[in-house]
């Protein structure tokens, strides 16, 4: 195959850490080539050089056999080259056109550029409604978005950031069928992402970095996810297990709820109900925007139902704030990590104090006992081998998979009797997730209820005892994990769960759990 991008000796240094170290790699035109790394590898920074967001300290690129050198995002796409980041760059107000139109630097009368967006989105199976609002289109629709901006710049190659952590299985496989319809007309991918299948599925090679540097290259398709994790991680990987144990007495009952969120943007919580009792993982899929923030905001206690009840073991808690429901032993982790779960410019410390202080009773006539914080803060630290210079760096000075391990280790150590994570491992390394999810599965072994709120299914797989869907702010009634097929998921994410089936006679083929 004829190379079109081809990277030597990219370093790229900041202070205390080389992020890329002599990176090379060449990616061949018609090629759909995986990047894969721990958080901390150096993908971020090597796809911000290639896509003119960031200078390397050295090195060199070349594309078409030229010298390449983007000075900014506007000179790489006059180049060719097209990114789709992870979190979308939209304008919930504006519509899809206005959207699309502000990522062009000569963007044609809105007439024609809306029928340049039907034309290029029908062509590639993407359809999308150039008159529509934003902030009315669903998580795969503003996806579509994305990428048909780029598709209208001709784009030799695309460069696509964790393109599937928002999509339903149906979804992905529509756009798995973009991409390769996108390959077969020469155009190059360079596809970044820590669902591990989806890459054996996809991708025709794949560029392994750790610590900065590459350490090793493979063919995805005879290379299986766990040996691919392992390369990434540089160690044997750790696979959660569980003991088999039933579960208990009821500890959290949600009834009826209805939510009208403050955002307008925001989800409306419809006649949710959900039980979940002592022992049990009950896991809550759904693409984002469905409603998960609202429901941890009602159940935490910070956003109050209109209608509805929240009882913990049998005691109603509907009325309750947040302190009050953590001393009954009901916590909550959010999914934003910086400035909800943790204050960023506090200490580790402090964050510590802001959620323990009530279970752990680090506080004495309203004084805080701040030796008692910081031993606590400290085991934490080392139970989760959250890699920090010491228990006083501020929350934001950490990466972001180092902080996600503070945050759920500082509420699994507090001894919940029910604990509602969203997101627990989102953009955490493998490694690390391993560790995360084998302390909810320890967690409910102990006797705890755990709601696992996640966008990756093979995470709720793993770890789920039963499994729901979230849509539109209605939650399907929940089934045996065990079992249920990618379709079925599918079709429970989509709004048609087919909860009043009866349970397969036939033992169906299951999803394939990630590394």
């Amino acid at each position: 195959m004829t190379e079109l991008l081809k990277l030597q000796g990219l370093t790229k240094a900041y202070p205390g850490v080389i992020a890329n170290d002599d990176v090379g790699f060449e990616i061949a035109k018609g090629e759909v080539h995986a990047l894969l790394g721990e958080n901390g590898a150096g993908k971020s920074t090597l796809v911000k050089m290639i896509y003119g967001l960031t200078k390397p300290d050295s090195g060199t690129m070349t594309l078409h056999g030229e010298t390449y050198v983007p000075t900014s995002p506007q000179a790489a796409r006059a180049a060719g080259v097209a990114m789709v980041f992870q979190h979308f760059s939209l304008f919930e107000a504006l519509n899809v056109a206005e959207n699309v139109a502000l990522g062009m630097e000569n963007p044609p009368k809105m007439k024609d550029l809306a029928k340049s967006i039907r034309e290029v989105s029908e062509n590639y199976g993407l359809p999308l409604d150039p008159d529509r609002t934003v902030g009315d289109l669903s998580a795969g629709e503003r996806q579509r978005v994305e990428i048909i901006r780029c598709l209208l710049q001709d784009p030799k190659l695309l460069i696509m950031d964790e393109p599937t952590s928002v999509l339903t299985p149906q979804e992905v496989e529509i756009l798995f069928k973009t991409l390769r319809q996108l390959q077969s007309e020469g155009t190059s991918i360079l596809y970044i992402s820590h669902k591990l299948e989806e890459i054996r599925s996809l991708c025709d090679e794949a560029t392994i970095l750790r610590l900065g540097k590459v350490v090793g290259t493979c063919d995805p398709k005879a290379t299986s996810a766990r040996d691919m994790a392992e390369l990434m991680v540089g160690e044997t990987l750790h696979i959660p297990t569980r003991d088999a144990k039933p579960s208990g007495a009821e500890l959290l009952s949600v009834k009826d709820i209805e939510f009208a969120p403050q955002n307008p943007f925001g989800t409306r919580l419809k006649n949710l109900s959900l039980t979940v009792k002592a022992g049990e993982v009950l896991g809550i899929g759904g693409v984002a925007g469905n409603g998960q923030d609202e429901l941890l905001s009602v159940l935490s206690g910070e956003a109050r139902a209109q209608s509805g009840s929240v009882t913990l073991e049998g005691k109603e808690v509907s009325k309750l704030g947040p302190n009050a429901r953590r001393k009954l032993g009901l916590l909550t982790a959010p999914e934003e990590r910086l400035g909800h779960a943790a204050a960023p410019n506090m200490s580790l410390i402090e964050n510590t104090a802001l959620t323990a202080i009530i279970r752990k009773k680090l506080s004495k006539n309203n004084f805080i006992n701040w030796s008692k914080t910081e031993s606590f803060a400290k085991e934490i630290i080392k139970t989760y081998d959250v890699r920090t210079p010491s228990a006083a760096a501020a929350a934001r000075s950490l990466s972001g998979g180092n902080l996600q391990k503070f945050v759920i280790g500082r509420e699994v150590m507090q001894d919940p009797k029910v604990l509602v994570v969203n997101q627990p491992t989102w953009g955490v390394d493998a490694s690390a997730a391993a560790s995360i999810r084998q302390a909810l599965l320890d967690l409910a072994a102990n006797g705890a209820a755990v709601i696992c709120i996640s966008q990756d299914l093979d995470e709720l797989m793993e770890i789920s005892d039963h499994f729901a869907a979230l849509n539109e702010g209605r939650l399907s009634a929940p089934r045996l994990a065990k079992g249920l097929t990618v379709d079925e998921i599918g079709l429970m994410m989509g709004g048609a769960d087919g909860a009043s089936k009866a349970e397969p006679e036939a033992e169906p083929e299951t999803m394939g759990a990630s590394a």
